[in-house]
């Protein structure tokens, strides 16, 4: 029998996660062989074997396939095992778009079933006009959707849904949500200071701003709070000095424009607040602003535009220096485009989403108004409505946003 001597002197002892530990020859051929039979999503789009598309360098086959509509990918991942890699995952296929900087705008449409009142996502690719879904958003069932308040950050994909009210109670809410285009999920931020429903909202150099609405007990409002992205943190701000619901809100020249909207049977005039985060402090409203204030707005060009549910649905713009608003050149809103509409823009063009999710997509074209010593400028619109798929008949808008991605 061979004899084996033993070694008085004991060999350090390393802890888990020592930078000095060491794997033996055996276990490194364990992890080496690991590695290649199971090789990440993304080294394995990098570099498989067979190309992504016969004939073409990979980066331009990533570049091409990258532009396919969401709505083919269920088809198209069948093709082999790398594309199954890229199409079948949104937050793959968005990341890479991210890496090769892509930013084609995509318009999200907030809408619920007119019998159920389920609410639900649809999105619609503005570049291949075709929809896709986005997974439910995390809260109660029966919620009203109009007491919702949704923003954006547009440039970072990001949306945020804040506040609302349960629908069988009349209960606000203080619940705030944020979805990540990059990441197709969502998620629960800090909730706000206080619970609301029915109120302005507003993103002003990238904070978010809310103010008014109908509060726990069905009162309205004068309170107002920002959220910083970043921190995830909401602070109170001055308060609107009048107690208001909102009816629309807009962000022109850094400030936050609310107005209550007129309010049946019209004997009163309705009220309207400016907020000015670089003071802190709300004025009144100019009476011309929000008397004609009469539709949904979104900015194009820095001037305020309203689509008017009065005046056969014609768009018109605000003119600060004269305190008036004037139709702009051009036909009203397409037929096919049915109220309750939800309405939003992006660079000159607005897009109008009416009852069944049929979009109007209206260019803005403007040019320098003759015979006036100051710059002004006339404005003109030119309609193409595209028409929904037969499944969304049953679908009423409740609110829009464009993000880039």
């Amino acid at each position: 029998m061979q004899r084996v001597r033993l070694s008085s002197q004991q060999a350090p002892v390393h802890k888990l996660g020592d930078s000095q530990i060491t794997l033996s020859p055996k276990f490194r051929l364990a992890v080496i062989q690991s590695s290649l039979l199971n090789p990440s999503p993304d080294l394995e789009l990098s570099h498989g074997g067979e190309p992504l598309i016969p004939g073409l360098p990979d980066d331009v086959a990533l570049n091409c396939l990258l532009r396919l509509p969401v709505q083919s990918h269920k088809a198209s991942k069948a093709v082999c095992k790398r594309w199954h890699l890229l199409l079948g995952s949104k937050e793959r296929f968005f990341t890479r778009r991210k890496e090769l900087g892509f930013k084609d705008p995509w318009l999200f449409v907030f809408a619920y079933h007119k019998c159920t009142e389920k609410i639900q996502w649809q999105v619609l690719d503005l570049t291949n006009f075709s929809w896709h879904t986005i997974p439910a958003m995390p809260c109660r069932e029966k919620v009203c959707p109009h007491g919702f308040r949704c923003v954006s950050t547009p440039r970072d994909g990001t949306l945020f849904v804040c506040g609302g009210t349960v629908s069988d109670a009349d209960c606000p809410l203080d619940l705030v949500l944020k979805y990540e285009m990059q990441k197709n999920r969502w998620t629960v931020v800090n909730q706000m200071i206080s619970a609301r429903s029915f109120f302005a909202s507003g993103v002003i150099d990238g904070m978010i701003y809310v103010a008014g609405g109908n509060s726990t007990d069905l009162f309205e409002l004068d309170s107002a709070e920002v959220l910083d992205p970043v921190e995830g943190t909401w602070h109170p701000i001055a308060r609107m000095g009048t107690n208001m619901a909102s009816y629309d809100a807009a962000v022109l020249n850094g400030k936050l424009l609310v107005t209550e909207g007129w309010l049946w049977p019209f004997y009163v005039s309705p009220r309207g607040q400016v907020y000015d985060p670089r003071t802190n402090n709300w004025e009144s409203m100019a009476v011309g602003l929000r008397e004609g204030w009469t539709g949904s707005s979104v900015v194009i060009y820095g001037h305020l535009f309203v689509v008017s549910e009065l005046e056969r649905m014609k768009l018109k713009v605000y003119d600060a220096d004269t305190d008036k608003w004037e139709a702009i050149e051009g036909p009203p809103l397409p037929e096919q485009i049915c109220k309750p509409f939800a309405v939003n823009a992006c660079d000159c063009r607005i897009y109008v989403v009416g009852r069944n999710l049929h979009v109007a997509e209206g260019h803005i074209s403007r040019v320098s108004r003759k015979g006036t010593c100051e710059k002004k400028w006339c404005f003109g619109v030119r309609w193409n409505v595209v028409d929904s798929p037969d499944c969304f008949s049953d679908l009423t808008p409740s609110s829009s946003q464009v993000l880039f991605a």
